[in-house]
This record gives structure tokens, C-alpha cells and sequence, in this order.
């Protein structure tokens, strides 16, 4: 079996399956608690023998998160494919709308012939974008079901804006809790950082 192109053939249905794989897997909890702990071993010095603040350890595994994301998603995407991808895409609606306005029937016959391959290379362009889902999921999952084992028996505040000093299992945003925000505002930073400083393109 050739591997490659039975990827490229399904590899956004594998992404799926192994996304419903982890939902499922969180509301298992003896296997998200039995992650936790196997990973708690690798963690838990920074708690315990350094003494970093919860808070900061989130901060560092943020950027980690990030750092792993924007290298798999360099080697995966071909971002100036999707680039091009785009401005001919741009430059289609532009065409039509023209087209639209000016009432050119002729025209416009002709480029709904040209529709469907400019939507056949934006469903590909939508299923590249998934294509490195897969291998990030694989390494962000195990982190989550840490931070929420250790965070379970671990009592730790933080101070952010607008919010005062809370506690970080404690639901601020509606049910999001306040670490999971603070993962999120960290991750989303830190990774336009390391992107811009590997270089990678973006849509």
C-alpha cells in the first residue's frame, strides 16, 4: 500500500475520526487520568523541585504547544500554494462580479465553467489546512489531560485583567475556566512570535 497517497486521499477523514477519538477519550477518565499521571512524571519536577508558578509553567507549555504547531504546519502546508490559491480566487470573484454587473452573459457562462475548479482547489485547500491537525492533536492532547490531573489536586490563583485574583479552575468565561483562557490568550501570542520568527506564511 502506497501510505502517501492513501493520506492524501483520506487524511481529512482520519483527522475526524481521531478528533472524535480524543472527545471520547476525555470522558473516559481512569484513560485521561492515566495520561495525567504518565506525563505528571515528566512535569512535575518544574512544580515540585523548582517551584515555578502554575501559572508560568502554563506560559511555558503554551509556547511549546506553539513552537511544535507552527514547525509541523511549515512542513505540512504548502503555504505558497495556498497563497496563489487564493489570489486566484480573489481574482475570479472580481471577474464575476464584474461580469454580474455589467450583465456580460457570455462572460459570465464562461466563468461558471471555471466554478467548479476554482472550488475543487478550495476544498483542497480547506483539507491541507486539516492535514496537520492530526500530529497536533497528538502531541496537545496528553498536555490537556495533565494540566487537568494536576489541576484537579493543585490549588493555584492567578491575577489577569479585568478579573482580579482567581482561582485557575474557576469558570470566569462562562464554563471556561480561568487556565484554560489563560492557555488560549498565551498560546495565540506566543504563536504569531515563533511563526513570525520561523518565517511561516499564513492564510
Amino acid at each position: 500500500m502506497n501510505f502517501k497517497k492513501f493520506w492524501d486521499e483520506y487524511n481529512l477523514w482520519i483527522t475526524f475520526g481521531f478528533m472524535f477519538l480524543m472527545m471520547w477519550a476525555y470522558t473516559v477518565e481512569w484513560l485521561r487520568v492515566g495520561v495525567g499521571q504518565a506525563i505528571d512524571t515528566l512535569f512535575a519536577p518544574l512544580l515540585v523541585t523548582f517551584g515555578i508558578p502554575f501559572y508560568v509553567l502554563i506560559i511555558i507549555l503554551s509556547a511549546l504547544t506553539g513552537l511544535y504547531s507552527s514547525i509541523v504546519q511549515k512542513y505540512t502546508i504548502d503555504y505558497d500554494k495556498m497563497t496563489e490559491s487564493q489570489e486566484r480566487m480573489k481574482e475570479f470573484q472580481k471577474e464575476y462580479r464584474e461580469a454580474t454587473l455589467s450583465q456580460d452573459e457570455k462572460k459570465i457562462k464562461k466563468l461558471d465553467a471555471k466554478k467548479d475548479r476554482m472550488m475543487k482547489d478550495q476544498l483542497e485547500l480547506s483539507q491541507q489546512q486539516f492535514k496537520p491537525m492530526t500530529y497536533i492533536l497528538v502531541l496537545s492532547v496528553p498536555i490537556f489531560f495533565w494540566l487537568l490531573y494536576r489541576l484537579g489536586q493543585t490549588t493555584a490563583t492567578i491575577t489577569m485583567p479585568y478579573f482580579g485574583t482567581v482561582d485557575l479552575n474557576a469558570a470566569i468565561v462562562w464554563i471556561i475556566p480561568a487556565w484554560i483562557l489563560w492557555y488560549m490568550i498565551c498560546s495565540i501570542t506566543l504563536s504569531q512570535v515563533i511563526r513570525k520568527a520561523l518565517n511561516i506564511g499564513g492564510v
